[in-house]
């Protein structure tokens, strides 16, 4: 090999050990975890795909499973129609406007575990912001279908920054010439929006959704800190569920098994999406 090629690989030595330790390692050592029954005052018992099988036939499993669809579909919608929204209006010349862009921002730089005991505060029901400031008396956090708002909510405020950024970023990269031209064609916002400003940002749209989905699948933080997953088991996310089994109930075999089959599942579908993703580029 020569002398450049060996440097080039010595380059990438740190990051290949980084992805080792902190990414292949971890995973490799939760599929085996999910292959047995650990038992941390003896031998490990081998058993199989056992663990597995007792997901699809757990009914808070399957719960949990229907709480993270509900969030990830609800929540993720929310921010990227909000993100645009907010790019779209403050894209445009405005009186400081670059203060509001920081305004907006601000809610991403704030820790997930602070800002769920933050809206505790906030959807207190007695005497709480939300309640006090409109004169309501809604149980945010007591009832199941309001704590599951609730969460929602509370995660859309912290990461529609997240979208708003990137939709901002692709809007101020689209020449004018586009828009004065379509503009010639017609008078109305709404076509220019579909027929300009959507395929135009096709790729940032679907980069974003996949961001934000693969990360909203993962979520912890917020949910255990607003309502801890209750009030009984209303947001009880899959994350919150394998810790519950794993660092509660020590069935540390069967919380990695939860957290294999959630990663498989965002793979399959992240490669699902960009699978079709590049047959409608092949085929335009």
């Amino acid at each position: 090999m020569h002398r450049t090629g060996r440097i080039k690989l010595l380059f990438l030595l740190p990051a290949s050990l980084w992805v080792l330790c902190f990414t292949i390692f971890p995973l490799a050592y939760g599929v085996r975890l999910s292959l047995f029954d650990i038992d941390p005052s003896g031998p490990d018992t081998f058993v199989g795909l056992a663990h597995y099988g007792r997901f699809f036939t757990d009914d808070r499993a399957i719960h949990s499973v229907f709480v993270t669809l509900v969030f990830v579909v609800c929540g993720v919608t929310l921010q990227m129609c909000l993100g645009m929204a907010l790019a779209m209006l403050f894209s445009r010349p405005m009186a400081l406007r670059g203060l509001w862009r920081a305004v907006l921002t601000l809610p991403l730089f704030a820790t997930p575990m602070a800002v769920g005991l933050l809206f505790i505060t906030v959807f207190y029901e007695e005497g709480g912001l939300v309640n006090g400031l409109f004169h309501v008396k809604i149980p945010w956090l007591s009832n199941p279908t309001w704590a599951v708002i609730s969460v929602i909510l509370v995660d859309v405020w912290q990461w529609t920054p997240f979208c708003f950024l990137i939709f901002l970023a692709a809007l101020q990269g689209i020449p004018q010439d586009y828009y004065e031209a379509a503009h010639l064609e017609t008078a109305s916002a709404t076509s220019v929006f579909r027929h300009v400003t959507v395929p135009i940002l096709q790729p940032t749209i679907v980069l974003v959704l996949l961001l934000r989905v693969a990360e909203a699948f993962k979520v912890f933080d917020i949910p255990f800190t607003l309502t801890n997953g209750g009030p009984g088991t209303a947001t009880q996310v899959v994350s919150m569920y394998a810790y519950i089994e794993g660092l509660r109930f020590r069935n540390f075999g069967y919380a990695a098994s939860m957290s294999i089959l959630l990663f498989v599942a965002v793979m399959v579908g992240v490669m699902f999406t960009i699978k079709r993703i590049r047959q409608a580029y092949q085929n335009d």
